[in-house]
């Protein structure tokens, strides 16, 4: 395959990746409905794609094995942020899950500076402020504290924070290839959902033609959206600049807000659209090459 061939076929693995997030609130949303609410459904679609992982897990034991266990501490923190962002769609409006989870790159930056001792372009720091804006704009569009409203909004936030010290910990430390990556995010999404779950909703009591059925369901979202998609992302992203990535994964945001109103009938206010597009528009300062700016 030619370089160029490469780089689009790159280029619409993330973008399809992007599409695809943004409808992942429909099967978990699904599986509430269909009696595993609060944590058990993330926690039946995670067990479900390490089970689908788990003999690729064992194919490269050995690279596990030699891996440092801070590398797969920061991958299988990354599996429990997401685990929250899942959960919290059976809390919470869609648009709004999911605009508090692209404030992710604020704390990447912060924590980049603060804890990493990382240069600091000054666009950058002018993004961490509009998107702290944004964040006001948008949980303070009813006139209250601009806080989280309701569990939903706090674990998504809480998510995209431990995303970005996941993140920040697999750029410095990790070198583990796809597959095993995937199984290691996986597991700590599982053992996260499996801990928050009793506490959240008491335990499912589920009848034989059920469980049938939501096997299926958890299974095919976990192999789907948790299995190939991220493993496909993992394998695009090296390929591509990461400000590409990026961008062409805020397709996430418009997808699940227009899927979220269509058939969810749930709408943002305009205070709160306009918090939204800041904290976008912060995302995408955020991501512009370092090599273009001067650090402060």
């Amino acid at each position: 395959m030619q370089p160029d061939q490469r780089t689009l076929l790159a280029s619409a693995i993330v973008l399809a990746t992007g599409v695809l997030w943004g409808f992942y609130w429909l099967p978990v949303r699904a599986l509430g409905e269909m009696g595993l609410a609060g944590a058990w459904g993330t926690a039946a679609i995670t067990a479900g794609t390490v089970v689908l992982l788990l003999p690729f897990a064992v194919r490269n034991r050995r690279q596990l094995a030699r891996t440092r266990p801070v590398a797969l501490l920061s991958v299988a923190l990354g599996g429990a942020a997401f685990a929250l962002y899942s959960i919290g769609f059976l809390y919470g409006r869609v648009a709004i899950i999911i605009l508090l989870w692209f404030l992710s790159p604020v704390w990447s930056t912060l924590i980049g500076r603060f804890l990493m001792g990382w240069p600091t372009p000054r666009l950058r720091i002018v993004a961490i402020v509009l998107g702290l804006a944004g964040l006001a704009i948008m949980l303070g569009a009813d006139g209250n504290l601009p806080l989280p409203r309701g569990a939903g909004e706090w674990m998504s936030l809480i998510g995209g924070i431990l995303w970005s010290f996941s993140t920040t910990g697999i750029r410095a430390r990790s070198t583990i290839t796809a597959l095993p990556a995937a199984f290691v995010f996986a597991l700590g999404a599982a053992v996260t959902a499996l801990v928050l779950a009793p506490s959240l909703e008491p335990m499912p009591s589920l009848v034989p033609s059920q469980a049938l059925t939501i096997t299926g369901l958890a299974l095919l979202t976990g192999g789907l959206w948790w299995g190939l998609s991220l493993v496909a992302l993992m394998w695009a992203t090296i390929r591509l600049e990461p400000a590409r990535v990026s961008i062409l994964l805020m397709t996430e945001v418009l997808v699940g807000a227009l899927s979220a109103a269509l058939l969810a009938d749930e709408s943002l206010t305009g205070f709160e659209m306009a918090g939204g597009v800041i904290v976008l528009f912060a995302g995408l300062l955020e991501i512009i090459p370092a090599r273009h700016l001067k650090s402060a």
